[in-house]
């Protein structure tokens, strides 16, 4: 039997300078756990997989708003793994998450690895709707089949909408029923862990970044707007969580140094 789930959560601004939390439901698979931030004025909620999840057939949703105003921080306690399930005739499962961020609001939105295990087969959108002033840090990581195994079949969406026009709008896919080629040298290069990094900030409209290579298997891409894209592969997961990990610093740090009210110029807790 398969699992369908939807957690929900919304941020406001508390009328003391900080944020709270309203709502906070969970359901399933999904918990949703209050945590304690390390930045003052941002809340912050930790994903805790509560069961083994997505397994294909599987219908998992997840609903994030940041309000006029708020501070949101969603991180994960552990990696996702897609996992193939008992039945071998089941649908692919499908993760989807939708993300709303308000005027003047921030959202950091940083899950742990997403890990594609053999037989599996996954479907994961993630949709944004950004505000003109809003502000979103996005991480997204891929681990393409466990140790010493073949990866299932992973396809992801990103969606991102600002002030109604669109940002970006960016599909892959893995592994298997994928066209020849998923795997190549001018796609992973025999790599199996991929992610990406995504900050949206309107001071990049006044100070755009050129784009460039950052190190052998990364490079930062300037979007058609007020946003950055960093794209990068690795030979595992520690590795690349270093090279992500290096280019939020460096992004956020020149962000502090340029912008008056960026997300370093929060105060730290």
């Amino acid at each position: 039997m398969s699992v369908h789930a939807r957690a929900r959560l919304r941020a406001e601004p508390d009328g003391r300078g900080g944020t709270s939390l309203p709502v906070l439901e969970s359901d399933g698979p999904l918990a949703l756990r209050r945590t304690r931030s390390p930045r003052f004025r941002y809340a912050r909620v930790t994903v805790v997989g509560a069961m083994s999840a997505p397994l294909n057939g599987d219908r998992l949703a997840i609903e994030a708003e940041a309000a006029d105003g708020a501070r949101l921080i969603v991180d994960a306690a552990a990696a996702t793994v897609a996992l193939p399930g008992p039945r071998a005739d089941a649908d692919p499962s499908t993760y989807t998450v939708n993300l709303t961020v308000g005027e003047g609001a921030a959202l950091h939105w940083l899950p742990d690895q997403l890990v594609s295990a053999h037989g599996s087969r996954l479907h994961q959108t993630t949709r944004v709707q950004l505000a003109a002033t809003a502000r979103l840090l996005l991480r997204e990581e891929q681990i393409l089949g466990r140790h010493a195994e073949p990866t299932g079949a992973l396809t992801t969406r990103l969606t991102v909408h600002r002030a109604g026009g669109l940002l970006l709008d960016q599909q892959l896919t893995y592994g298997p029923d994928t066209p020849a080629g998923w795997d190549g040298p001018a796609v992973l290069g025999g790599h199996r862990v991929t992610g990406q990094l995504l900050l949206a900030d309107p001071s990049f409209e006044d100070t755009p970044l050129p784009a460039r290579l950052l190190g052998p298997t990364a490079a930062l891409t300037p979007l058609a707007g007020p946003a950055v894209l960093v794209t990068a592969v690795a030979a595992d997961a520690r590795v690349l969580r270093g090279i992500l990990d290096d280019a939020m610093r460096e992004l956020l740090d020149g962000l502090k140094e340029s912008c008056e009210d960026g997300f370093e110029k929060e105060r730290e807790g």
